[in-house]
């Protein structure tokens, strides 16, 4: 289990797909704009399974999902 999970999404690469915010909508959101974003406090994925799966599903890869194990 990782000790630390960090969410980035590259809004350079982001085409505002929503694939994310409809895979774990617990976690991502979608500005005004339709860009992805991250729920407020979400930055670490709340221990959202989703997550990975989330990034996955981004067709231009703007998510990267990282993690610091102990």
């Amino acid at each position: 289990m990782p000790d630390d999970t960090h969410i980035e999404i590259d809004q350079d690469v982001c085409i505002g797909a929503g694939q994310c915010a409809l895979t774990a909508p617990g976690v991502f959101t979608q500005d005004d704009d339709g860009f992805s974003t991250l729920l407020p406090g979400r930055e670490d994925g709340g221990g959202d399974p989703l997550v990975r799966e989330a990034a996955r599903a981004c067709p231009v890869a703007a998510i990267t999902v990282s993690e610091t194990v102990g």
